[in-house]
């Protein structure tokens, strides 16, 4: 363990060794040296043991790891919350792992400005922001591609340090300004689950009037279902999910229609916007659509257990033939998060949040992983 702590530190301190220069303020004064934080050391399966009994915590707890300091064009933040995004969880297990270790997840951030580099304009001391997914994409100016899919993307709390933590740095154009109509607590959700749920919406190409189908209801679809809402008023909007209790949850936010994975809905579905971690309702989403329908997959990855179904029940008839689509979301733009946050605080987006403090993180992952969530997970930070 002191041998995990000091490669952090090692780490932490190569990168400040580099030329930075900041400008602080009285409350700088009152930064400590040291912060607490969860980290990811290694690959670690959730799935339990074969006297169904958890296995050893995913995370590790450090309560003195160095706070960075922020170079010419980056900020410091004191986080206050920090969503749980089931990307946690592909990250832990090895299906999108960092690329080297520790690392602090968490890409669902919420802090206040307390550090700013000399060159920083955007932001100022006190400024409350949130981070997303998108860390970093600065890299891309040779490339004919948007900045989500650019090879030279990097990921919060993935390929550099995120939100599971006291403090964590963030070039200011990666930082966003929250409305005021939201706590913190329910802001947290919007910096990927709300996010990615309004890129996957607009790739969705819905038309006000036609039918929409959210397949799976946690974080991003609870969210996705009051954005379509507001933007398609005139559409109906079904649900599938495997909890009664879930089902519910999606009516009371105003679905028209809600069942199981596998039911027949009233009548075929224009666009399904799919954010399980399974493959079963893929196929399912592919049976639902009408000709000419499109599949939106907001996943960044898919787990294993259930992809035999492709092979053994995948028929091109039923699920494919028909002009039907099939389209994927990769990551999340800063104009997605800017342009989302706007019409967050408009409508405005109602998060429904458990909380957690930070050093119960791995009791709401493990949770997650069950899929025992309404809503999302909010870890706060003290």
């Amino acid at each position: 363990f002191n041998c995990i702590v000091l490669f952090q530190c090692l780490i932490l301190n190569k990168e400040s060794q580099s030329s930075f220069a900041m400008v602080t303020s009285p409350t700088a004064a009152a930064i400590p040296d040291t912060m607490h934080a969860m980290i990811i050391t290694k690959v670690t399966s959730l799935q339990k043991d074969d006297d169904n009994n958890d296995k050893e915590d995913p995370l590790t707890f450090v309560n003195s790891m160095p706070i960075p300091q922020p170079k010419l064009n980056e900020i410091l933040l004191r986080v206050s919350v920090c969503g749980v995004c089931h990307t946690e969880l592909d990250e832990i297990e090895g299906r999108t792992p960092p690329p080297s270790y520790p690392v602090i997840p968490g890409h669902e951030v919420i802090g206040h400005v307390v550090k700013v580099g000399e060159q920083v304009t955007l932001h100022k001391i006190g400024d409350r922001v949130g981070v997303g997914w998108i860390y970093d994409s600065s890299d891309n100016n040779y490339e004919e591609v948007e900045e989500n899919v650019s090879t030279s993307f990097r990921a919060t709390g993935r390929d550099a340090n995120g939100g599971y933590a006291q403090y964590m740095l963030v070039k200011e154009s990666y930082a966003y300004p929250i409305p005021s109509v939201f706590t913190d607590e329910e802001a947290a959700p919007l910096l990927c689950a709300g996010g990615v749920g309004y890129r996957a919406l607009r790739l969705a190409n819905v038309h006000d009037g036609q039918t929409l189908g959210l397949m799976g209801f946690g974080g991003s679809a609870h969210i996705v279902l009051q954005l379509a809402k507001h933007l398609y008023p005139n559409s109906n909007i079904y649900v599938f999910a495997r909890s009664q209790d879930t089902r519910r949850f999606a009516l009371t936010l105003g679905a028209c229609w809600a069942g199981n994975i596998n039911d027949e809905p009233p009548k075929k579905i224009d666009a399904i916007i799919d954010t399980t971690p399974a493959w079963t309702p893929i196929l399912a989403s592919l049976a639902a659509l009408k000709p000419g329908g499109r599949l939106v997959i907001n996943a960044i990855r898919k787990e294993d257990f259930d992809r035999h179904v492709l092979s053994s029940s995948l028929d091109y008839a039923q699920h494919l033939w028909m002009e039907k689509e099939i389209k994927s979301v990769a990551n999340v733009s800063r104009k997605d998060l800017r342009d989302f946050l706007v019409i967050a605080g408009e409508i405005p987006i109602k998060t429904t949040v458990t909380n957690y403090p930070l050093e119960e993180a791995n009791v709401a992952l493990k949770l997650l992983k069950k899929g025992s969530v309404q809503g999302a997970y909010v870890l706060k930070i003290r």
